[in-house]
């Protein structure tokens, strides 16, 4: 009986218990792919390196690429026994071609794709394959030293991995990749990274993935020449894929990459690419109004009842806050014959509207697309719509969250409740890899993601207007009340001018009467002082002839 598949939530790998190096008994074939253009040198310490590796002989075997050497590369005698030398087809050129050579010729069940100036210690493929045997979703990453030194002999390296010295071959650069070491550090060895950053450390110097899993992703982008390995990194995410980096997986880089080497111009060569094809890169994605190979969100809306219901509701998305949107209207279209028919009484008529209304519209498509996988998925019902902010503010919540699935109920009735339904792709699609037979998968999301539902109304979500599409007024309507309407304003601006200058008026009196009334305060003052003095001195006068009296009564003069 075949065991269960492991179940990984998000890129929680904790779950799994990779058995110790040199303590297991390895099963899975694994092929070897290296591209290579003009890098013998390396090449023969590369092959030198894989013919002493601890995983078994029988269970390897590689692939080399020339990828159009100027002189052709051969394979050295110092080489593991399985051992071939193709040529890139005709056709094209670059890594990502020569990879894909390499893949579409691996018969092994795991296709591990190693650099041609890379010496991996003697346990590298052995330590990427343990993961592939607990999971077959996994893509394990190795460890990379980087050095400049002198290189040895293929036989130096070939004895120093049977000592186990291999740490001594090179003088250790003082270069690394410390962004992807920094994330790895940050997210305890990459288990806790949400979604859209797990994927930013697939270098592919030296990676290992299961082979089915490659190649349902679609492989390398072959019309890349540089960025290939970021792009396939955010379809594998896509797909379902679990990163493990692995420390114990080491290898050295002979010379410094071009990321180190002049990271400036290869950003500047990138990023029109990366920004085309990786939706999580937002920042690459600032210029409004544009438009993407691979869109952020994919809306689904069905061609289903009648054709003001549809067109409502892609309307609104499409004038949504989020312009990285394309949205998709699903229908039976094969229905709409150019043959003889009653136009108003065409029973394909609504269907044949919706098409018409956006025929030329390149956001709305009516098939999916074959290129690309966005990663979120918004579903619809015809007849709703939602406000402008909605799709932008479903989706914050999810990367919030990182949420696999958020459910929107918009109304209940006899027939059962009517849903709008946000998903992530990663989440169904790791769902759809390890569901059991007759398993729900929402059952899955949830345990591995989250699954959420909210309201509606609260997220913006309503019935379309009963009048839809909205009526504009004739010409000669519209003249009139333009007309009707400036007469107006210009009475509304006679009545402002007037009111600002009784305002101004006002103000001034104010300002008036507060001086006069300063002056009759300094003038009251001035009273009351004066009553008092004078008060004051007829008292004096009254007392002084009062005493005059007394004393002529008292002393009579004559």
């Amino acid at each position: 009986m075949t065991p269960p598949i492991p179940r990984i939530p998000h890129n929680d790998y904790g779950v799994l218990t990779p058995p110790a190096l040199g303590d297991w008994e390895p099963t899975l074939t694994v092929t070897v792919v290296i591209p290579a253009h003009d890098r013998q040198e390396t090449l023969n310490l590369t092959l030198a390196a894989l013919s002493a590796q601890s995983y078994p002989e029988h269970l390897l075997d590689v692939i080399v690429v020339d990828d159009g050497s100027a002189t052709p590369l051969h394979l050295p005698g110092l080489a593991p026994a399985r051992t071939k030398l193709i040529s890139s087809p005709p056709g094209g050129w670059g890594r990502a071609w020569a990879v894909q050579a390499g893949i579409d010729t691996a018969t092994g069940e795991v296709v591990l794709v190693l650099d041609a100036d890379m010496v991996p210690h003697r346990r590298h493929v052995e330590a990427q394959l343990r993961w592939h045997h607990l999971a077959p979703y996994v893509v394990a990453l190795g460890w990379i030293d980087f050095t400049d030194g002198p290189l040895p002999t293929p036989e130096q390296v070939a004895d120093a991995l049977a000592a186990g010295t291999e740490e001594r071959l090179f003088p250790l650069s003082p270069h690394r990749h410390d962004w992807a070491e920094q994330i790895i550090r940050d997210h305890d060895g990459l288990r806790t990274a949400p979604s859209s950053l797990a994927t930013r450390i697939h270098v592919g110097a030296t990676v290992s993935y299961p082979a089915a899993l490659l190649r349902s992703a679609g492989g390398m982008d072959t019309s890349l020449v540089l960025a290939e390995d970021t792009e396939l990194g955010y379809r594998l995410t896509q797909a379902g894929a679990v990163y493990v980096p692995d420390p114990e997986s080491r290898a050295w880089h002979v010379g410094l990459p071009t990321a180190m080497r002049d990271h400036r111009a290869l950003k500047r060569y990138n990023d029109p690419y990366v920004a085309d094809r990786v939706p999580y890169r937002r920042y690459l994605r600032t210029d409004a109004g544009r438009q993407w190979l691979v869109p952020y969100v994919e809306v689904t809306v069905e061609a289903a009842g009648p054709y003001e219901d549809v067109r409502a509701t892609v309307d609104t998305l499409l004038a949504g806050s989020l312009p990285d949107v394309r949205v998709t209207v699903t229908g039976p279209w094969d229905l709409l014959t150019p043959g003889r028919r009653s136009p108003l009484a065409d029973p394909h008529l609504d269907l044949r509207l919706v098409h018409a209304t956006f025929a030329h519209d390149p956001r709305v498509h009516f098939h999916q697309p074959a290129t690309g996988t966005a990663p979120f998925r918004l579903r619809v019902p015809p007849g709703w719509v939602v406000a402008k902010d909605t799709v932008e503010r479903l989706v914050a919540r999810m990367e919030e969250h990182d949420l696999g699935s958020l459910c929107v109920a918009l109304e209940e009735t006899e027939a059962g409740v009517t849903t709008a339904r946000l998903d992530r792709t990663a989440a169904l699609s790791r769902a759809a890899l390890v569901a059991a037979p007759d398993e729900h998968l929402d059952d899955l999301v949830d345990a591995l993601f989250g699954l959420e539902w909210v309201d509606g109304e609260t997220w913006g979500f309503s019935r379309r207007p009963a009048v839809y599409p909205p009526r504009r007024r004739p010409p000669s309507e519209l003249a009139a009340a333009t007309a009707r309407h400036e007469k107006e304003l210009a009475l509304y601006r006679k009545r402002v001018a007037a009111l600002r200058a009784e305002l101004a008026q006002t103000r001034r009196e104010a300002a008036k009467n507060g001086r006069d009334a300063a002056r009759w305060r300094e003038k009251a003052e001035a009273w009351r002082r004066e009553a008092v003095r004078l008060t004051r001195e007829r008292n004096r006068t009254v007392l002084r002839r009062a005493v005059r009296r007394v004393r002529n009564l008292a002393f009579p003069t004559d």
